[in-house]
């Protein structure tokens, strides 16, 4: 069976090196390249049925983890592995109760890659070998990510954009609804978040690695 793979990651080399190792597998592979966020949602968008994103953590218009969680709450069938030059434990941890179907480190030569992706498209969970899955998360963290997955696909959106600091106006013109939409999604957030304004919505998610100008920036 023809698998379709998306390959987001905005290094020309890497995505060619990934490319090279999906095409060789024996039942052939259809592969979309994303080379930044908008990208990769839309070739998400364009193939809702793809057997497998493999997703960088560091591409233009995301950082972090703030990527993983607005696609898997846009698309929560797709599995989506991290393929990231981070292998800190907290971050591969913290991928995970964000909904990674995996975590392939850069580092990895092609043999290791593609049994990597044969056991995901398996259906495993596939991690660096030396990781040691110890407490996922802190109390106040494990919180946290159950009340950001109790977000809309929209309320996902546009907690993302309250993290890069725009303004109600500012969201309304990118999501192309009215800015009253867009007070009604901030209040729900909030809400669901339980914090009573964007300041506080912004230090939650510093703590998560979600802000873009101050979470987990590694490729």
């Amino acid at each position: 069976m023809r698998h379709v793979f998306i390959v987001a990651d905005d290094h020309p080399l890497f995505r060619g090196a990934l490319k090279e190792i999906l095409s060789s597998r024996p039942d052939g592979a259809e592969i979309v390249e994303a080379a930044d966020f908008d990208e990769a949602a839309a070739a998400l968008a364009a193939n809702p049925d793809a057997d497998l994103m493999l997703l960088d953590l560091a591409m233009p218009g995301t950082s972090g983890l703030t990527g993983l969680a607005l696609l898997r709450a846009d698309h929560p069938t797709v599995p989506i592995a991290i393929v990231s030059a981070t292998e800190e434990a907290g971050v591969i941890a913290r991928a995970l109760d964000l909904g990674a179907a995996g975590f392939i480190p850069k580092s990895a030569g092609f043999e290791e890659i593609r049994r990597a992706i044969a056991a995901l498209l398996s259906g495993e969970t596939w991690l660096p070998a030396d990781f040691v899955l110890g407490e996922r998360a802190d109390p106040e963290t494990a919180d946290l990510i159950q009340r950001i997955r109790t977000l809309t696909p929209q309320q996902t959106r546009v907690l993302t954009m309250l993290a890069r600091g725009l303004l109600n106006k500012q969201i309304a013109y990118e999501l192309g609804i009215s800015e009253a939409t867009i007070k009604a999604h901030v209040s729900a957030v909030l809400t669901k978040l339980g914090v009573d304004s964007r300041t506080q919505a912004v230090i939650r998610l510093s703590k998560l690695g979600l802000d873009p100008e101050r979470g987990i920036t590694a490729g």
